[in-house]
């Protein structure tokens, strides 16, 4: 099935601009805004290259919600019609019965005219979207769906640092998060310039806060820690090469090298990431920016199973917790390194 791609051939022509999340309903516990948390009725749409959506799978994993919110997967490469379900037999969801996630966006909205994004998360029995919003889904799993979390699951959004967090990862989104994407996607020199600086510029104090302490905000995982994690994981294969963000590479700055193993080596991180669909996405898709589609052979990810020593700093990874359990089956990604 042929299909135009003239929209990804506009990476790197247009000024960028981070679109806002247009489908901002919340699922809470007490159903305000007429979705309550419940197992099995919605259904969460994702890309694995997709850095937002990744923060949604590790939350997912570390909160130990695969079978209360189940997950549908999306081809990493797009055409105009934006994400697809060309994974699955048919081309089809197996649950929404549909071929693009953009039909549960217009099931919500007729003619919606704005961008369809991931992570996304649609009630299955009416197969509408209900919220596209990447800045508000990963708290509320953290906060609303706690009748749902595992036995030992960690807070990651625990209140008496609610305030500490935010502060960090509103740096983290500004500079970093959003930061790559504005200097990848530059259509002049200065934009590109003042965006490459505010990346490095908040790669040198994130490397000071980590010096000494194993994690952002306290000394237990986060979800601060999470949003940096699925920007980190990306850098050298993606962020680094293709986005121009060349000052030097995460494996050459010590600290968040280390940081990002350690977390990429804990149960619920690494498990989630695909590096295939990472690079495939990014090389492939944005022909704008990479005209001739070819996906890069390296780097070589064996480092990420290497030896990290953070522990060393103390810290408890899940407080009084316990890690996730195993990955559930047909979710399964070859870890970076290993065949």
């Amino acid at each position: 099935m042929s299909a135009s791609t003239e929209g990804n051939r506009q990476y790197g022509k247009n000024p960028f601009k981070r679109s806002t999340s247009h489908f901002a309903d919340r699922i809470t516990a007490d159903g305000r805004d007429g979705w309550p948390v419940e197992a099995g009725r919605y259904r969460l749409v994702v890309s694995r290259a997709c850095p937002w959506a990744s923060r949604a799978l590790v939350s997912r994993r570390l909160l130990g919600l695969e079978s209360a919110l189940p997950v549908a997967v999306a081809d990493p490469i797009q055409d105009d019609r934006s994400w697809r379900f060309t994974l699955d037999p048919d081309g089809r969801d197996p649950v929404l019965g549909i071929r693009f996630l953009a039909e549960a966006y217009d099931a919500r909205r007729t003619g919606y005219p704005g961008g369809v994004s991931v992570p996304a998360i649609v009630d299955v029995p009416s197969g509408q979207l209900v919220t596209n919003d990447f800045q508000r889904i990963t708290l509320d799993l953290a906060t609303e769906w706690t009748p749902l979390h595992r036995p030992g699951a960690p807070d990651l959004y625990p209140e008496p640092l609610r305030e500490e967090i935010d502060e960090v990862m509103e740096g983290v989104f500004r500079d970093v998060n959003n930061g790559v994407y504005r200097a990848g996607f530059a259509t002049g020199q200065s934009e590109y310039e003042d965006a490459y600086r505010a990346v490095f510029r908040r790669f040198g104090l994130l490397s000071e806060r980590l010096a000494n302490r194993r994690y952002l905000v306290g000394d237990t995982l986060t979800e601060a820690d999470i949003r940096l994690f699925t920007t980190l994981v990306r850098f050298d294969a993606v962020y680094h090469g293709h986005f121009k963000c060349n000052r030097y590479k995460l494996t050459e700055n010590p600290v968040l090298w280390a940081y990002a193993r350690d977390l990429y080596q804990t149960p619920g991180f690494g498990d989630t990431v695909d590096f295939d669909h990472i690079k495939r996405h990014y090389y492939q898709v944005h022909t704008g920016i990479n005209p001739t589609g070819i996906v890069p052979l390296g780097p070589d990810l064996s480092g990420w199973l290497t030896a990290h020593h953070r522990a060393e700093l103390g810290g408890r990874p899940f407080g009084d917790g316990t890690p996730p359990g195993p990955v559930p089956p047909g979710e399964e990604i070859p870890p970076a390194g290993r065949p």
